[in-house]
């Protein structure tokens, strides 16, 4: 192996990778879970990649192994779990239409908008805003919200807090969808409108 090969090797090996890579091969057995109506299971399984996502941004700044293929690998662990699972528990009906549709909606319009700002201006980063890393943790409360509460009525057992959390969090999802795919589409307009500008001023 040549040394070249050998550190491209090494990057997946890294600790908080191995994390990411553990979060995504979690996916398929969450999803079985929830649609053989498993919740005990599928809510255990949702916090140990909650746990995951935790420990690789920890263990990267513990360790310093911060590597790009990190940067890039991270993101796309949370989209695919986090839009798998709204898909899923919109298909048994425990997650109204219009907020999966409004997940699908923005992800698909970021990586839209992405392309077009890596198309216009060659920049690969898009670096998470506020109201993205919010969004995120409101999308994960709600699967949380959800899954606890098809997990307790499999049990017999119902408490108000938690359809107030899982109401809540559906209406923060609903929210922060919007306000981030929108700010998310003007941070990129204003980017290719100063490459424009500044490609006109070099000519």
């Amino acid at each position: 192996m040549n040394d070249a090969a050998s550190i491209r090797f090494h990057r997946y090996r890294t600790a908080p990778n191995l994390l990411t890579l553990l979060r995504i091969c979690l996916a398929p057995f969450l999803v079985t879970a929830i649609l053989e109506g498993r919740y005990e299971l599928s809510f255990g399984l949702f916090v140990a990649a909650g746990l995951t996502d935790a420990l690789d941004g920890l263990l990267a700044r513990l360790l310093q192994q911060r590597s790009l293929l990190g940067e890039y690998l991270d993101p796309v662990a949370d989209k695919l779990l986090l839009s798998t699972l709204f898909l899923v528990l919109m298909h048994i009906g425990l997650i109204p239409l219009r907020v999966t549709v409004l997940v699908f909606s923005r992800d698909v319009g970021i990586l839209v908008v992405a392309a077009i700002l890596y198309a216009a201006t060659g920049r690969r980063e898009f670096v998470p805003s506020l109201l993205g890393k919010a969004n995120t943790l409101a999308q994960v409360a709600a699967v949380a919200a959800v899954l606890l509460q098809a997990m307790l009525r499999q049990r017999m057992v119902s408490l108000d807090w938690v359809a107030i959390l899982k109401a809540w969090a559906l209406y923060a999802t609903m929210t922060l969808t919007v306000a981030s795919g929108l700010h998310y589409s003007w941070v990129a307009a204003r980017r290719v409108g100063a490459q424009t500008v500044n490609g006109k001023a070099t000519k």
